[in-house]
């Protein structure tokens, strides 16, 4: 078992495992982004400093910045021993080592955190859950979604992955999910479906293996494209 989890945790990446993860270029960065389900990441607060355009939305939203950061207090020891216990299921090519991971989801919900205030007055952080966005048809053009879609694959079934991507698809010219194992890195039961059902819709869908991996396998992203945003 590589890990367990009763529900979704506040476990934020940065700015550079969201380009890595989703192999952003430059072209895509200056692109409008929609970031779902976000969580305590770095991405929107280090990215907006590069001057980038990036909203993000969580239920998350409706907490103040210490009680988000006390949230993670609470299940971060917990994360770093169950993955402690399982050794052979990580990769620590870049975070080097499990301390490193921890420093960095650290550094990562302290950046979020001296950044959030500010930005929910800017309304880069948004409360907002799928399978329904409060947005406009297209109003993005990259919608990115971190550990959530596929990760936990045990706690939403195949047809809330399906109502969820379809609205994210609604919203955003592009789609890019990561990563598509569950949180027992096992290739998400779901996938294959949401390919199949997406394809017959008219979407493009790739699985395109990007450079980031912590989870043992996990280097893989799902693109999905409008027929008429290609």
């Amino acid at each position: 078992m590589a890990m367990k989890l009763d529900g979704v945790v506040p476990f934020g990446r940065s700015w550079d495992e969201y380009v890595q993860m989703f192999q952003l270029t430059e072209t895509d960065l200056q692109k409008s982004i929609l970031g779902v389900g976000d969580g305590p990441a770095s991405f929107n607060a280090e990215g907006t400093k590069l001057g980038y355009n990036i909203k993000s939305i969580d239920p998350l939203y409706k907490f103040t910045a210490k009680e988000i950061k006390t949230r993670f207090d609470q299940v971060v020891d917990n994360i770093i021993e169950q993955i402690k216990q399982t050794p052979q299921d990580w990769v620590w090519t870049y975070h080097g080592s499990l301390e490193g991971l921890r420093k960095n989801r650290e550094r990562a919900i302290d950046n979020f955190c001296q950044d959030y205030e500010q930005g929910k007055l800017e309304q880069r952080y948004e409360i907002g859950e799928l399978p329904k966005l409060q947005y406009r048809d297209r109003q993005f053009q990259l919608g990115l979604c971190s550990h959530f879609l596929f990760l936990y694959s045990q706690q939403f079934d195949v047809n809330f992955h399906l109502q969820g991507i379809r609205e994210m698809l609604r919203v955003c010219e592009q789609v890019r999910i990561f990563p598509l194992l569950t949180l027992m890195l096992e290739r998400s039961p779901h996938l294959e479906p949401v390919i199949q059902q997406l394809t017959r819709d008219g979407y493009n869908c790739e699985i395109i293996p990007v450079p980031y991996e912590l989870q043992r396998g996990g280097n893989e992203m799902l693109k999905i494209t409008s027929p008429d945003a290609e």
